[in-house]
């Protein structure tokens, strides 16, 4: 602590990013990052954008981002002015946190969620009630709607971080019926691995915004690229906010390379499909090995072996220069988090535990 620190500085604890590890060839399942590369288009549009000696470069950015907006609009058959970009979704929630929610009274968002959530509380100062999730691990909407035009905002992943458990789209439309005096906000970094996105209810709900991100199902998370889906009036809150911060949050590549990923969407099925897959199998042979394996529409799972302490295993993993992802959390500390890897990547994986179990 310096007497030089504001005292919002003194009173925060940071957000803990996951761990890159230093290994020269890790197994690494902590950080929910695609397996496959992007799209062959993303590094063809940097070239291009790069040109012969960078020329580019030496100006600014598009600060609207209008070539991706129009791209990523299309893609979800919306219009351009109902999308917002930022330099990661990260940095878009944050501005949801200043543009969107109603201070005077508390957001509320799930007790085991996306542990970004209660920092940018602390930062922005922001009240929080947080719901429980049930025994299951699943968010319970009715009490939510026990709470409905309450709050200063709703706030969850869908699916939710780091259970991997997602809500059917009725669920969300449900509150949406009742809550419609505050901001609904859908956080659906890892939708497009099977579950249903609210995107389409945007025209519906003029409370409501759904943020996604570039970095999971379009390989990207190197770049920060993450948008928000809304009503023009809820995106121009977010514009005003972030002109008011940083004009210019993507960089000429990352706009290039963005645009590009979301035009070869046969490739983003594709990959989405085998990772798809590849949870699958998992899941199986993590149930082979006597894990309790939470239903997963993400590209990770959630598991627990009831007879081996959480933390143990992650350790003994690493000795394995195998990573995954624990949480030394009230309700989940028994839990690991893992990311679906190549096959071999789990394989590896399931080679490891099996070792470490036997």
């Amino acid at each position: 602590m310096s007497r030089y620190w504001s005292d919002i500085v003194d009173r925060l604890t940071p957000y803990v990013p996951g761990e890159q590890p230093a290994f020269a060839h890790p197994v690494k399942l902590n950080t929910n990052e695609n397996p496959y590369a992007p799209s062959p288009r993303v590094c063809e549009a940097i070239a291009q954008e790069l040109g012969s000696h960078g020329d580019s470069l030496r100006r600014y950015p598009d600060p609207t981002a209008r070539k991706l907006r129009e791209t990523v609009a299309a893609h979800h058959g919306i219009h351009a002015d109902q999308v917002f970009v930022g330099n990661g979704s990260d940095e878009v929630l944050a501005h949801v946190f200043q543009a969107l929610l109603k201070h005077d009274k508390p957001l509320l968002f799930p007790d085991i969620t996306y542990s970004f959530y209660p920092t940018y509380a602390r930062l922005y100062e922001v009240r929080v009630e947080t719901l429980p999730l049930d025994d299951q691990f699943a968010i319970r909407i009715d009490d939510y709607l026990a709470r409905a035009n309450q709050n200063g905002g709703v706030l969850f992943p869908n699916p939710n971080a780091p259970t991997g458990r997602a809500l059917p789209l009725a669920e969300i439309e449900r509150m949406l019926d009742v809550n419609t005096e505050s901001v609904v906000v859908v956080d659906e970094a890892y939708v497009d691995f099977g579950a249903q996105s609210a995107v389409a209810l945007i025209d519906r709900y003029p409370n409501l915004l759904v943020v996604h991100t570039a970095s999971k199902a379009r390989s990207l998370a190197g770049m920060r690229v993450g948008f928000a889906f809304g009503h023009p009036a809820l995106i121009e809150a977010l514009n005003r906010v972030k002109d008011s911060f940083n004009s210019y949050p993507l960089d000429r590549l990352a706009q290039a390379a963005a645009t590009a990923a979301y035009e070869d969407d046969a490739y983003f099925r594709a990959t989405c499909a085998k990772v798809i897959t590849s949870r699958e199998q998992l899941t199986e042979g993590l149930e082979a090995l006597g894990f309790d394996v939470i239903p997963s529409k993400a590209n990770f799972v959630f598991a627990r072996h009831p007879k081996h302490d959480a933390a143990a295993l992650a350790a003994a993993l690493r000795e394995k220069e195998i990573i995954v992802r624990h949480f030394r959390q009230p309700r989940i500390e028994q839990h690991l988090r893992i990311t679906v890897g190549t096959d071999d990547e789990c394989r590896q994986l399931l080679d490891g535990l099996r070792a470490i179990l036997e």
